[in-house]
């Protein structure tokens, strides 16, 4: 069984709420656990997050896309930004590393990505954005 989502919204804060919701409501034909649910929203938050506060550096009239897939028991989301990218992504995977010290960020977004999902890869270019793909088997 394979199953897609797209969604696209502008990069305001306040859609991060509707990312988490979206992603849930798509993986809930596979009938997780609630834990497993509140871990896939807690990795979306993170994502979308950096993507609208580093990405977009703040700025809410660009767009951020989630793409979803399941295929057996797996789920795979990339959340895309068209953003500024990532210097180093080693250097920002690296446990409370932040390239925005003055927004008072805990630095801890990738960490809990690849803590609450099974597989986390980070691609990007600067000036061109960056691509963010987890993976979770349920």
């Amino acid at each position: 069984m394979k199953n897609t989502m797209k969604i696209q919204f502008l990069s305001k804060s306040e859609n991060e709420a509707f990312a988490r919701v979206a992603v849930a409501a798509f993986v809930s034909q596979l009938d997780p656990t609630l834990d497993v649910i509140s871990d896939i929203k807690t990795a979306v938050s993170e994502g979308v997050t950096n993507a609208i506060i580093h990405g977009y550096e703040g700025r809410d009239d660009k767009e951020v896309y989630i793409e979803c897939e399941l295929e057996d028991n797996t789920l795979t989301i990339k959340i895309i930004d068209n953003g500024v990218g990532i210097k180093n992504i080693e250097e920002a995977k690296e446990p409370l590393y932040t390239s925005r010290p003055d927004l008072e960020r805990s630095g801890m977004g990738f960490t809990l990505m690849e803590t609450f999902m099974d597989e986390m890869e980070v691609s990007s270019r600067e000036g061109q954005g960056t691509i963010i793909t987890l993976r979770k088997t349920i």
